[in-house]
């Protein structure tokens, strides 16, 4: 739990000291949205130094759909991406595969604090495979969901902390995962896991110079019925460097820390041209 204050504290003061234009919000839904694929490629031909040709996509969905009236706010967002890498001479591999879905609801308390409420629920689109063919998840399986009120500060849609200290979450999972044992925290001969613990939601967005945004998405969890100290961390970074209206250079690193799917940090990154359309 003290970790987790912490990192609250850090990132709120790291917040409250970033620069940012005052602006006049308006109220009725605000809508934005962008689609983007990516792609790389690289061949070989008669190089010494080696390298496999191969070649790989990513498509991604990122969709914001806000709602201000008076001293009421009401933010969502939609997360996907999935994507697909084929090196020659071997079976095309999964690399990403994401959808995620944030509702924040809040009432103005004072300045820039409002009570809250949240739920956010993400799981994965298709199956996933080890390397004897194993199947180790699928769609729907693992799925989480946490729900529960709490206090959010937020100084305007790309700038805002959300604080819930009685949070539930439910882990769910086929129940064909967990016949020979565990698998994502729920017990062997169970298909779900119930936790209540304290949650932390922060977004940033901001220009870091002309055309180029970076995104920061931070999510942390503490279970109080087991292991409070093995704080869950979910952090994203989204670097959009836009060349025209539909091309851009596109980064996105990710990593996550839940000792109950794997024992250290899962990392990912992905980088490449972006072909975006914008809605």
């Amino acid at each position: 739990m003290k970790k987790l204050l912490a990192i609250a504290v850090l990132f709120g003061a790291l917040t409250v000291s970033a620069q940012d234009k005052k602006e006049e919000p308006k109220e009725g839904w605000k809508k934005s949205g962008n689609i983007t694929f990516l792609f790389n490629q690289s061949a070989f031909n008669n190089w010494l130094a080696g390298g496999t040709n191969n070649i790989a996509g990513n498509l991604g969905l990122n969709y914001d759909f806000n709602y201000l009236k008076g001293d009421w706010t009401w933010d969502n967002k939609i997360i996907a991406s999935y994507g697909l890498t084929k090196l020659k001479g071997q079976e095309t591999q999964k690399t990403d595969d994401r959808f995620e879905f944030n509702s924040l609801a809040g009432k103005k308390a004072e300045g820039y604090w409002y009570y809250s409420a949240f739920a956010n629920f993400k799981t994965q689109m298709e199956a996933t495979y080890d390397g004897a063919g194993n199947q180790l998840s699928h769609f729907f399986s693992p799925a989480y969901l946490q729900f529960g009120p709490g206090m959010l500060w937020k100084k305007h849609d790309n700038l805002k902390v959300n604080i819930a200290p009685a949070t539930s979450k439910f882990v769910f999972v086929h129940d064909h995962l967990t016949v020979n044992g565990p698998a994502f925290g729920v017990e062997q001969g169970e298909t779900s896991r119930y936790e209540l613990g304290a949650a932390l939601s922060s977004y940033y967005k901001f220009e870091l110079m002309e055309n180029v945004t970076i995104e920061n998405i931070l999510n942390l969890y503490s279970n109080y019925l087991e292991d409070p100290q093995n704080v869950d961390i979910d952090y994203t970074v989204n670097v959009v460097m836009k060349i025209n209206k539909y091309l851009s250079a596109n980064l996105a690193l990710q990593a996550i820390y839940d000792d109950n799917a794997f024992e250290g940090f899962q990392t990912r990154e992905v980088f490449g041209l972006g072909i975006n359309y914008g809605f």
